[in-house]
């Protein structure tokens, strides 16, 4: 019997797609590190860097002891770190902090897809790496006050059971209640991550828009800025309609830069990442929101998300950018 069993098509592809994103964000530490001013940011994201980089490398080995072609991913050739910086001081760190949150969920339902137990290690160990450095990258911005914490709410001095199915209600109009009820904690918690998660999108996507090299690509970048308004406008309504303060981010703003150090490719992958991730995080928010307003609205969001995440797959096939996942074999042909 051979030493391990060959790898299976979802452990192939759940590798190939950590390899994509881990290349990505190596390629955009390597500039935000050059132009890092604050000596903590800066080691955060070095010992980042380190840690991913050694895991390039384990799966670049599978790959090759598997008789698989190595991706290309992304390469030297998809950054510039020789440009002014596109980013104020503390975006480095709450784009970090993101990109962790995002890597977090993705290395759990890639260990979920895992059988081999070395693949399944490797899973394990990012997962560790992963949670580690989203503490880290807390801890900074908290200190550096650039990281808005959730709403405060009072302490529950009783426990209550749900009487009546107008709780549910949002937008009949002939609920008895006669309006809707107060937010819930758990909805509070969604609607506020899903603030903060729009706010640093908008100011990265911000940025690409200023630098992009191609008019489309530019123009889908000033598209996608107008739908995190629109998404970050009517989850703020819904706080403000109950009397709920809007914390928001302070600092991390797109500068006057408009030389671009990634490349279109990247930035075109980045965004796409970051639509998988808004749509996930509204499929929860939906699944555990009651009022059906919040419901609705969720769903309208993910519709709007994933036709403009369509519009950049389309921009990203006819330049040639997207990289084709292993396929299977053809029995038809």
């Amino acid at each position: 019997m051979p030493e391990k069993p060959a790898i299976t098509s979802s452990e192939l592809g759940v590798l190939w797609i950590t390899y994509q994103e881990k290349t990505m964000i190596l390629r955009m530490l390597e500039y935000f590190i050059e132009k890092a001013d604050d000596e903590k940011a800066k080691k955060i994201m070095t010992d980042l860097y380190k840690e991913i980089d050694i895991y390039v490398g384990k799966i670049k080995s599978i790959f090759k002891s598997e008789g698989a072609a190595i991706p290309v991913g992304f390469t030297s050739e998809d950054v510039n770190k020789d440009v002014p910086k596109l980013y104020e001081n503390g975006f480095d760190i709450m784009f970090v902090r993101l990109l962790k949150e995002i890597s977090m969920g993705l290395h759990t339902l890639n260990i979920n897809m895992a059988y081999r137990e070395d693949i399944v290690i490797l899973f394990k160990e990012l997962t560790a790496i992963t949670q580690s450095f989203y503490n880290s990258c807390t801890q900074y911005l908290l200190e550096k006050g650039m990281l808005a914490r959730a709403p405060y709410v009072s302490m529950p001095n009783s426990v209550e059971f749900v009487k009546d199915k107008d709780y549910l209600a949002g937008m009949n109009p002939f609920s008895k209640i006669g309006k809707k009820r107060t937010l819930n904690a758990v909805e509070v918690a969604y609607i506020f991550h899903g603030i903060e998660s729009n706010v640093i999108g908008l100011q990265m996507i911000t940025g690409f828009a200023q630098c992009a090299d191609k008019t489309e690509v530019k123009n889908f970048f000033t598209k996608g800025a107008e739908l995190s308004k629109s998404i970050i406008k009517e989850m703020s309504e819904t706080f403000l309609e109950d009397g709920i303060q809007i914390p928001a981010p302070s600092g991390g703003n797109a500068t006057r830069s408009t030389v671009p150090p990634f490349s279109d490719k990247l930035m075109m992958y980045c965004t796409s990442l970051f639509c998988s991730f808004s749509m996930g995080g509204n499929a929860v928010g939906t699944a555990f929101s009651l009022r059906n307003d919040l419901a609705a609205k969720n769903t309208i969001f993910t519709k709007d998300i994933f036709e403009y995440a369509h519009e950049g797959a389309k921009i990203m096939i006819n330049n040639g950018w997207m990289e084709e996942p292993p396929q299977m074999i053809e029995r038809k042909k």
